[in-house]
């Protein structure tokens, strides 16, 4: 198999999106447009892929770090400019390049892969991806020749009356004959309105020198899709959403209501898992067989375990285990290990902590950086005292600890195993083993003392 190769072009910085963020930076479902491209050229294993940076260039490189090789387009003087500034990486090697746009975030590997294949076979050194729309308006039209090959891509305000019933239209990404590539950009001129070279000049350069162009024909034309302002990014999501959920639907996922579902490309779910609606899935998240996520919560960058319930509440940056339930109204925010069995009811705040099986939170709680062993019982309203103003401290609590509501554990602190808190304690000491501990004011009661104050209050 000869080489490949791939060039994104990311220079631009999309005037129309009306935005401070460069266009090829802005998400859709969660990922960069820039990075939904490489996703799928990196999905190819190919021999270099290089991306022409301009405006937003440190933005566009930390985006996309070691994947790509970059190179600078310091003016955007047009699309055949921006792939001239990867002549010095590329020039001299034998094999196909592939030209495509960081603002196509619907592009997919398997079409990529059969584009190149159809290449190949066509001994093309030129192909162009095309689609069929029903309205072309605007699109460069593709007329094809006997044989079915390209015999000339023509605009729309030069298009000849039949031409414009012609449907087939200029997608935009292209294979070339590396070799050929470099060569053809030399003749490329900027002898038009805007004084820009543009890359499918190169079509017509082929063209006169004999050279078969190809068209591959998508029969997906969302994949085409170029993102130029805010209503085609809203599409662009749209789509994407939709594609997700059908997959994850595909594999034996159930996903109550798509409309309302969002699950990030990067997110893996097992079958019989259940999605209620209003439910966001972001990042890496891996969610385990047979939960149930939902209704309106949120997961981020965490791990569910198996046979798992998460309602109405937020799980970021953390690992949860098996058989257990979570809300409603719940928050789990980083770096909490929430283990199996465990239960964390309605209103109660998990961080940076650790609860062990078969543990309960059950109700209006904050835990924070504390170790809570297994089979403990936190009562409601309790709380984790971790922070003096200054820095933060841990809170343990060893197996099988009974902490009655609205306790106040004032950290660093350990209660040892098998103790009992009393409620309404404020405990600022060790509690030893097998304990009880009481820490409260003692209660006076004035006789009498409410009456004197109602008289006073007349």
């Amino acid at each position: 198999m000869s080489k490949r190769f791939a060039v994104i072009l990311a220079a631009g910085q999309g005037t129309r999106m009306k935005s401070k963020l460069y266009k090829v930076l802005h998400p859709v479902m969660g990922r960069s447009m820039v990075q939904h491209v490489m996703d799928q050229l990196t999905a190819l294993e190919l021999d270099q892929v290089i991306t022409v940076v301009g405006h937003g260039a440190e933005k566009v490189k930390e985006e996309l770090g070691e994947a790509s090789a970059f190179v600078l387009q310091e003016q955007q003087l047009g699309t055949g400019h921006a792939v001239m500034q990867a002549e010095d990486l590329l020039k001299n090697q034998e094999g196909v390049t592939l030209v495509v746009c960081g603002d196509t975030p619907l592009l997919t590997q398997k079409t990529l892969e059969e584009m190149f294949s159809y290449h190949q076979n066509k001994q093309a050194k030129v192909t162009v991806l095309t689609t069929t729309i029903d309205d072309p308006t605007g699109y460069g039209r593709i007329i094809r020749n006997d044989a079915g090959d390209v015999s000339k891509i023509v605009e729309q305000k030069d298009a000849s009356k039949e031409e414009l019933e012609v449907k087939e239209v200029n997608a935009g990404t292209y294979c070339f004959d590396n070799n050929f590539l470099f060569t053809a950009l030399q003749s490329v001129s900027n002898d038009n309105a805007q004084g820009e070279y543009y890359l499918p000049d190169v079509i017509e350069i082929a063209k006169n020198n004999h050279q078969t162009v190809a068209a591959f024909q998508t029969t997906d034309t969302d994949e085409t899709l170029g993102v130029n302002d805010r209503l085609a990014l809203s599409e662009a999501e749209r789509i994407m959403k939709q594609r997700i959920n059908r997959e994850h639907m595909k594999n034996g996922v159930t996903i109550i209501d798509p409309l309302t579902t969002y699950i990030a490309p990067t997110v893996k779910i097992a079958p019989d898992v259940v999605v209620e609606p209003g439910t966001t899935i972001k990042g890496y998240s891996v969610i385990g067989t047979d939960s149930i996520i939902g209704p309106n919560s949120e997961i981020a960058d965490s791990e569910i375990g198996q046979s798992s319930k998460i309602l109405h509440s937020v799980v970021h940056e953390s690992k949860v285990g098996n058989r257990v339930n979570i809300g409603p109204f719940a928050h789990v925010r980083p770096a909490s290990d929430i283990r199996d069995d465990v239960k964390v009811g309605n209103f109660v705040e998990v961080k940076k902590s650790v609860i062990d099986d078969s543990s309960k939170v059950s109700h209006l709680s904050y835990i924070g950086d504390a170790e809570i062993g297994k089979n403990v019982n936190v009562g409601c309203g309790s709380i984790t005292v971790n922070y003096d103003g200054a820095n933060k401290y841990k809170t343990i609590i060893e197996d099988d600890v009974f902490v009655g509501c609205n306790t106040n554990l004032i950290a660093p602190i350990t209660v040892g195993r098998g103790a009992l808190v009393a409620a309404g304690s404020t405990i600022t000491k060790d509690v030893p083993e097998v304990a009880l501990s009481i820490a409260r004011a003692r209660q006076v009661n004035k006789d009498g003392y409410a009456k004197k104050l109602n008289k006073l209050l007349k």
